[in-house]
């Protein structure tokens, strides 16, 4: 395998244009599609867990201990669909993913008790564990960097406003009978379908068939990856300070516990409460569309730097609006709803900037396995430490106090993390660029030059 070279010359000068890979738009149609029904699944444990708990007897530490499971079975999962994908096609790795996904999802709908609940959950969550990764991968080797972040703001808004509407309506079964296992159920069918949606409509492109830098070069026969070779990931500073920015992501507890938090903290009904998942919803589709065409434009005016700056104010942002949103006592659900919407709008500022920069900084073949490590692994890490963690802390201190720590106090630091980048990020993009003009140099006939 061709080794990342050390040279940080930027490669400016005869730089070829890519050409658009086919079926593009319907790639990404398909993923979206997809991340929207994975999203679905948790959102019946966020928006029905109320009603979960009284009809099985369980407290916020069995909410926390199921979000943590859910999380952490990602560890093991994420790796093994990638690998699958690796050794088959990305294409049968989802077809498989979702399809048994959705056979959990229905059985989950007959649980008699909590132990039965985390077993189904668990497993379920590990089936569909591999989409992220796999669609991010899809995404870097369908669209040039130029346009990543419009494309991943595009993906995770779409997937964002979709489920948003999920959520309410799922919550709005809290009403009848059983409920909450009706959802499951509706859940399970859809990934089930989903599934053979996938095998009709998604086209396998090539891997690193976006980047400029390989225009016209052809199929380079790159090889299969050993997980071994994703150790060098580790090697590059700026994937590394990535993954201490996302074990400081205390944001992402807000999409486990706010209902939870209405409800015990502030009084609302279950049904009610619920009803702050819609405008969070529109509010992170616009804050990742918004962001990703933000992120392209900064990436004219202030090269490189541009995306650094833009990521550390998106950290600075989400802890100013929790802070109004979660440490003061509104009577009004309306109230609450604007905040939430600005929470969203302030966690989907994030996508359409780390997903480029994780990109950009490491070469096509191991990028799927980046994001393995990226979302499946250290995200999960930090997730499943925080909703444990505040599960646990719930009933001692509170979930506003908790709230207070990890998405006001936390994200402040997070946002001093990032500083780093500025220096090391530059470099790290650099290296990349210049290694995959020097493959094309040796893949392409001194004609096509």
């Amino acid at each position: 395998m061709t080794s990342l070279r050390t040279d940080a010359t930027e490669p400016t000068a005869g730089k070829p244009r890519t050409d658009r890979v086919p079926h593009r738009w319907r790639n990404l149609a398909t993923m979206t599609g997809v991340t929207v029904i994975d999203n679905g699944e948790g959102s019946v444990t966020t928006a029905l867990f109320p009603t979960i708990a009284a009809a099985l007897r369980l407290d916020s530490g069995a909410l926390g201990l199921l979000s943590a499971l859910g999380r952490l079975v990602a560890i093991p999962f994420g790796p093994f669909w990638v690998w699958l994908a690796n050794r088959t096609s990305r294409r049968a790795a989802l077809v498989i993913s979702t399809s048994v996904g959705g056979v959990l999802a229905l059985l989950s709908g007959f649980s008699q008790n909590f132990g039965q609940l985390v077993v189904l959950q668990t497993l379920q969550a590990g089936c569909v564990v591999g989409i992220s990764p796999i669609s991010n991968a899809v995404i870097a080797d369908t669209f040039p960097d130029k346009n990543r972040g419009r494309a991943t703001g595009y993906f995770y808004g779409i997937t964002s406003l979709l489920g948003s509407f999920i959520a309410p309506v799922l919550g709005q079964l809290s009403g009848i009978p059983d409920g909450w296992r009706w959802g499951w159920w509706l859940i399970g069918g859809i990934l089930i379908l989903v599934g053979l949606l996938i095998l009709v409509l998604f086209k396998e492109p090539k891997v690193g068939g976006a980047d400029d830098e390989l225009a016209g070069a052809g199929d380079l026969g790159l090889p299969k990856l050993r997980w071994q070779d994703a150790l060098r990931l580790f090697r590059i500073p700026s994937f590394s300070l990535m993954l201490v920015s996302r074990l400081l992501s205390g944001h992402l507890l807000i999409g486990v516990f706010g209902v939870q938090f209405l409800v015990t903290e502030r009084g609302f009904t279950n049904a009610v409460a619920a009803v702050v998942l819609l405008p969070f919803g529109i509010g992170y589709f616009l804050g990742t569309v918004g962001g990703g065409l933000t992120v392209s434009a900064l990436d004219r005016l202030v090269p490189e730097r541009g995306r650094i700056a833009y990521l550390q104010a998106a950290q600075v942002i989400f802890a100013l609006v929790a802070f109004f949103g979660t440490q003061f006592d509104y009577a009004s659900i309306g109230t609450y709803a604007i905040f939430w919407a600005l929470m969203g709008a302030a966690q989907g500022l994030n996508p359409g900037v780390n997903r480029p920069i994780v990109m950009s900084v490491v070469l096509p073949e191991l990028r799927a396995q980046a994001f393995v490590i990226f979302l499946a692994i250290f995200e999960t890490i930090g997730w499943a430490a925080f909703s444990y963690l505040a599960g646990s802390l719930a009933g001692v201190i509170g979930i506003q106090s908790v709230f207070w720590w990890l998405l006001v106090v936390l994200m402040l630091i997070n946002a001093a993390v990032i500083t780093a980048l500025y220096w090391v990020y530059p470099r790290d993009r650099a290296r990349v660029r210049t290694e995959l003009l020097h493959r094309r140099e040796g893949a392409v006939g001194p004609d096509l030059r």
